[in-house]
């Protein structure tokens, strides 16, 4: 299951965009918004350069793309962690 099919704000179709995952009713890629913001957009600047997203649609998918890399840092530390018993826990770097 890709990570964005649980995200209610947007929507993915194989003739619409090249099939990348845009805005839910819009043909504005979710992409779009990351790339943005990555070179100093703020979120007020993209909803007034892509006036066919709604503000709810821009927080849902960065509370979602928010969560996925909490999720993945989990797994990253616990890959990091050996828990030996339940009170004693070695970092996996230290040793």
């Amino acid at each position: 299951m890709n990570y964005w099919e649980t995200c209610k704000a947007v929507e993915r179709h194989p003739d619409k965009v090249g099939g990348a995952w845009v805005f839910r009713g819009t043909r504005v890629p979710v992409s779009a918004l990351f790339e943005n913001l990555r070179d100093g957009a703020t979120v007020e600047q993209f909803l007034e350069w892509f006036p066919g997203v709604e503000r709810w649609k821009v927080e849902a998918a960065l509370d979602h793309e928010e969560h996925l890399y909490i999720r993945e840092d989990t797994r990253k530390a616990a890959k990091n962690t050996w828990y030996i018993r339940e009170d004693t826990r070695i970092d996996a770097k230290n040793t």
